[in-house]
């Protein structure tokens, strides 16, 4: 259970990182007037690496089904971030 928690760590990591990239895409794309990610998936993003923030931490917090469960929330929101704002 442990390494399922590290590996939901790295991931939520990586959604936050991703977060920084969008973001920071779209205030150089505003600033120097050239098309950039929208604020749709600038919310989108933003939304997502909270909610995963909060599950791992929920998920660092408690041990059993319980971290299962935040671990599990971190992988279905990242896979659904990526579904609908990457590759759909």
């Amino acid at each position: 259970m442990r390494y399922l928690r590290a590996l939901s760590g790295v991931v939520a990591a990586g959604t936050v990182l991703l977060t920084l990239v969008v973001v920071g895409a779209a205030v150089i794309g505003a600033q120097r007037g050239f098309p950039g990610p929208g604020a749709e998936s600038v919310t989108w993003h933003l939304v997502a690496s909270v909610t995963v923030l909060g599950a791992q931490i929920f998920s660092d917090r408690h041990r059993g089904f319980l971290a299962f469960s935040g671990s599990a929330v971190v992988f279905l929101v990242t896979g659904i971030l990526l579904w609908t704002q990457w590759w759909g």
